[in-house]
């Protein structure tokens, strides 16, 4: 399930591509005034504000109180609610749900996707983006060799992620009753913040619940022992960057 224990304060300082990168998701949603949006796992709320600048009636929800707890600081306006992206409800259904860098953290997709389709209308569509196969595969692998090299490979087993292909998201959506109007896979190298600490920041704030079991000490130091093994292919001109690969997905429920 997603990680839930969320540092905000690192995730609006250092990372704040999530969202800005998920602005042109929003693009593709095209909401509309007096449209009823679902914004599904909505972080700290600047995505979900954009979609209400357009007169859009949306909610945002997000397994993690902590980040409801700043989005609701963030945009007291907004109805800012914690659920379970596998096990929400609406009370009225929706025109659109909406979600950004969220899905690849849930590995029970079906039970998603079938939330989605009863939050849906006929004909309501769900716009969204996440981690697709290959996303941060360097930095996947070297943490998985870092912690075979600790004696702690057991651990790679506990790889948080769900990062499926096009197809494979396609079918599913297909078998739940959605017409896919549109799924690309692309890759999308994204600079990281931080400087020369911009790596260690990004494991830290992403990959901090996978090495939770590790002592601090450890953990410390496994994390510096991964941005070196990655260092020669993920780092240059003084810049670190992530290997990410993207799905996009439009689908409309019959």
């Amino acid at each position: 399930m997603s990680q839930n224990c969320w540092n905000t304060g690192l995730y609006e300082r250092n990372h704040a591509f999530v969202w800005e990168y998920g602005e042109s998701v929003v693009e593709l949603l095209a909401p509309q005034a007096g449209e009823r949006i679902l914004d599904l796992g909505c972080g700290t709320g600047q995505l979900t504000e954009k979609i209400a600048q357009t007169g859009a009636f949306v909610r945002g929800i997000d397994a993690s109180a902590a980040m409801v707890a700043k989005a609701r600081d963030n945009y007291p306006s907004i109805d800012f609610t914690v659920a379970d992206a596998r096990s929400f409800e609406v009370e009225e259904q929706l025109d659109a749900v909406f979600s950004n860098a969220v899905l690849h953290w849930i590995k029970e997709p079906d039970a998603v996707i079938n939330c989605i389709g009863k939050a849906l209308k006929p004909g309501g569509r769900f716009v969204a983006e996440f981690g697709g196969k290959g996303n941060v595969g360097a930095i996947v692998a070297g943490i998985c060799s870092v912690l075979s090299e600790i004696g702690c490979g057991e651990l790679a087993s506990m790889n948080p992620w769900y990062f499926p292909s096009v197809g494979e998201y396609a079918g599913l959506l297909e078998n739940a009753g959605f017409e896919v109007r549109y799924a690309v896979l692309f890759d999308r190298p994204t600079v990281l913040e931080g400087g020369c600490s911009g790596m260690v920041n990004w494991i830290e704030m992403f990959a901090g619940g996978w090495l939770s079991a590790l002592s601090e000490e450890v953990r410390s130091r496994a994390i510096q022992k991964v941005a070196e093994k990655v260092r020669s292919s993920l780092y240059s001109d003084g810049n670190w960057m992530a290997d990410y690969r993207r799905i996009r997905v439009v689908a409309i429920k019959q």
